[in-house]
């Protein structure tokens, strides 16, 4: 004798935990396939530092710094940035210059050229630099980061950013 309000109970309780078990699979999914996204494919890979011009050479004066501004597009991930930027250009002759990066050595610091001086200080902890960007005093445990330089006609590219003695590129 079997009775009738029991197989109810039964169909009501596989519904609610077939229900339960479904949405876990759901959420799992949702929480799953972002993740597998990201693990199987990875963010944009750098395909080298793109040149950019960023003055005529022509312009400037020989052995007087000068702080250019120029826009670069960085990658972060999978977002890329367009930022501007600067770098201090000497020109050392009508066929070369030198670019600096404009942070110290020392703590990343925005550093100036005191034409004074004839130096670059960085008047936070006064490191000084030469005009090659080479230390003179101060705490700056090396030289000044460079950028990688070329020339286009009389315009001046600049690349990526050096680490003196290390020979990578930022």
């Amino acid at each position: 004798m079997s009775m009738p309000g029991r197989s109810l109970v039964l169909d009501r309780r596989r519904f609610y935990l077939a229900a339960i078990f479904g949405l876990n699979a759901v959420i799992g999914a949702v929480i799953a396939i972002p993740a597998a996204v990201y693990l199987l494919f990875p963010a944009k890979t750098k395909k080298g530092t793109p040149w950019i011009e960023v003055t005529d050479l022509a312009q400037l004066k020989p052995n007087e710094p000068e702080e250019v501004v120029f826009r670069r597009k960085r990658v972060d991930g999978w977002k890329v940035v367009s930022e501007k930027t600067t770098a201090w250009v000497v020109k050392t002759s009508d066929t070369e210059a030198i670019a600096l990066a404009p942070q110290c050595t020392h703590l990343g610091c925005a550093y100036h050229w005191e034409a004074a001086k004839k130096s670059f200080v960085c008047p936070c902890h006064t490191s000084l630099f030469t005009l090659d960007g080479k230390v003179v005093t101060g705490p700056a445990p090396r030289p000044l980061d460079r950028y990688e330089t070329k020339l286009n006609g009389s315009k001046l590219m600049l690349g990526g950013i050096q680490t003196p003695g290390s020979g990578k590129t930022a």
